[in-house]
């Protein structure tokens, strides 16, 4: 079977190691999930989420052109299945360094005085 970028598919895990797990995806062609693409996050254990003969569904992530070797991904659809994931709040400001919109009201009014004082010169020379 011809197998694209972006295909979903299910296969059955055919051999586990440290790096990653093997995954039959028909009689002939096999991939491999590194233990990156197991979930999101720090993976320290591939063995407490996959195990040998477990049927699971895989996203085709790469293909090597030259080896046909196929890298397969479990995160992807785990990110997409997941309903309403939890983003941390980023801020625009730095509240322990004390930076961000602080600084910036307080030197407003120096650029804005220097930036009429400009265009005064401007229309003064001109």
């Amino acid at each position: 079977m011809e197998y694209k970028i972006g295909d979903i598919i299910e296969g059955r895990v055919t051999g586990i190691q440290p790096y990653g797990a093997f995954i039959s995806l028909d009689d002939q062609t096999q991939g491999l999930v590194h233990i990156s693409e197991v979930q999101s996050g720090y993976t320290k254990n591939i063995h407490s989420f996959l195990e040998i003969g477990q049927t699971v569904k895989v996203q085709v992530i790469d293909i090597d052109e030259y080896t046909k070797k196929i890298s397969l991904s479990l995160r992807t659809l785990a990110e997409r299945a997941a309903e309403a994931p939890y983003h941390r709040k980023r801020y625009f400001t730095n509240r322990n360094k004390n930076i961000g919109f602080r600084s910036l009201e307080k030197n407003m009014p120096e650029w804005t005085d220097g930036a009429i004082d400009f265009l005064l010169k401007e229309r003064v020379e001109n």
